[in-house]
């Protein structure tokens, strides 16, 4: 009898949401936005209805004037995998795209489209 796969925890979702973003890992922030994080250990399904606020609290600690792109970026994939965890694993660019999309209705700041134009990711 196969068994049920194991519950993605929230840490899970944010360390693949920086590793998307920063692959090299390079980002101050975004490794702050991953240490906030890093004891978050109960199934993304469990903190779904409070994800928004715990991610702004995050955000606010790290990101004062909400400016930094990447950090924008991050989130939005945190929101997106935790509702699409069958994109776990996908390919980032592609991952980056729908996030972005769905974050902002496919029109995100002028900020971050420039971010995702240096990586190469069109929307």
């Amino acid at each position: 009898m196969p068994t049920e796969p194991e519950p993605v925890t929230l840490a899970e979702i944010v360390r693949r949401a920086v590793e998307i973003c920063d692959p090299d890992l390079a980002d101050e922030a975004l490794g702050r936005f991953a240490e906030e994080f890093e004891d978050a250990d109960e199934p993304v399904t469990a903190v779904l209805d409070g994800l928004d606020e715990r991610l702004a609290e995050a955000v606010a600690e790290i990101d004062h004037e909400l400016e930094d792109p990447a950090v924008a970026m991050a989130t939005a994939v945190v929101q997106y995998l935790a509702h699409r965890r069958d994109e776990l694993d996908g390919d980032p660019d592609h991952v980056l795209r729908l996030a972005a999309r769905a974050e902002w209705r496919g029109d995100p700041p002028s900020a971050v489209v420039a971010w995702l134009d240096d990586r190469g990711v069109q929307l």
